[in-house]
């Protein structure tokens, strides 16, 4: 699965230099010049990391990082604060508005991109192509392969996906609204009951290994993966 990322800059030549590297190191990129328009992207489709300009016309960044965090839908969406201002105070504003780590300018490119993807480790390690491994279970994001006791588990597309997010968030229970928001994406409308079908595939096909009890159905709440 590919990164995508909000780049939400209102000068334009820091924007196609913040651009041009995130994509050429592999990510997806979506723009934005204002708060404004970062909202209307967000509606559209929830990107995996927000890279956002302290200072923006109109709303400011810490503004909207502080709205994000208030709503449930972009509670954890991972956020990197970009400004020009270098006092401790002000970083430490921009962190306590619910940034995940904070950039001056100017700065270096190799090292933005080394912080996003130190920040997706960090918030969220199934995006970050490093191989998840629980009890027995080893999963490879990047080769697609899922291997139990040494031997190899076939799951499907959406069933790999499902074991990748259960993997990288265990222990805590998600519904299954939550559940298609993360794993289909948000953007995507389909029955919340598709997820009991994918769940009885992906225990199904767990269940020769043992790992399947790691899936736990939380009654009237959702489903939990233990670690």
């Amino acid at each position: 699965m590919t990164p995508t990322i909000l780049v939400v800059e209102d000068e334009p030549a820091i924007q196609e230099l913040l651009a041009v590297n995130l994509k050429h190191n592999g990510f997806l990129v979506v723009r934005a010049g204002s708060a404004e328009d970062a909202d209307a992207a967000i509606r559209a489709a929830l990107p995996d990391l927000l890279i956002l300009d302290w200072m923006l016309p109109g709303q400011s960044g810490v503004s909207l990082a502080k709205r994000l965090r208030s709503d449930e839908r972009t509670r954890e969406l991972p956020i990197i604060m970009l400004t020009a201002r270098v006092h401790e105070e002000d970083k430490v504003l921009g962190l306590e508005a619910g940034a995940d780590d904070y950039i001056t300018k100017p700065f270096s490119p190799k090292e933005l991109v080394a912080r996003v993807r130190a920040v997706l480790r960090r918030r969220m390690p199934h995006l970050a192509g490093d191989v998840v491994e629980i009890g027995t279970l080893s999963l490879n994001p990047a080769t697609h392969r899922v291997m139990a006791g040494g031997q190899p588990v076939e799951l499907g597309p959406t069933e790999f996906r499902l074991l990748l997010f259960f993997m990288s968030h265990t222990e805590r229970v998600y519904s299954r609204a939550q559940l298609l928001d993360e794993v289909w994406g948000d953007h995507v409308f389909i029955e919340e009951r598709t997820v009991d079908v994918h769940i009885r595939r992906l225990r199904a096909a767990l269940e020769p290994t043992g790992e399947d009890s790691r899936i736990e159905t939380v009654r009237g709440a959702g489903y939990r993966f233990r670690a």
